[in-house]
């Protein structure tokens, strides 16, 4: 078996750190384009700005944060956009969210940190 060098080990890592954090801000903008363009009833391009920012996540090995990761569904990434393409309900110190588009329902807890 071949000896792998140093430096080809490193590059199979993780990236600098200034390409995670353009990652972070570029992932940022995206949940913010996507957003608006809920908004504007545009729901084709907002989902795909959600996958762009799976994306850059998943190759730059950047996590989404918290508050982003619950805007979209774990089932089917699309954007959440409460009344529009899910429905929010709070329960017992649960929000439950039921995706419109593969019908699923996420739940959260309220409660202790």
């Amino acid at each position: 078996m071949p000896q792998k060098s140093k430096a080809a080990e490193q590059n199979r890592r993780k990236k600098p750190k200034w390409q995670q954090t353009i990652a972070k801000e570029r992932i940022e903008i995206l949940f913010d384009e996507a957003a608006k363009q809920a908004k504007k009833k545009n729901l084709d391009l907002s989902n795909r700005y959600v996958k762009l920012a799976r994306k850059i996540s998943m190759r730059y090995q950047v996590r989404i944060p918290k508050h982003l990761k619950r805007r979209f569904c774990k089932y089917c990434y699309s954007y959440l956009q409460p009344g529009v393409t899910c429905r929010q309900r709070i329960k017992d110190k649960i929000i439950t969210i039921k995706c419109f588009s593969c019908k699923r329902i996420i739940r959260y807890p309220i409660g202790k940190r």
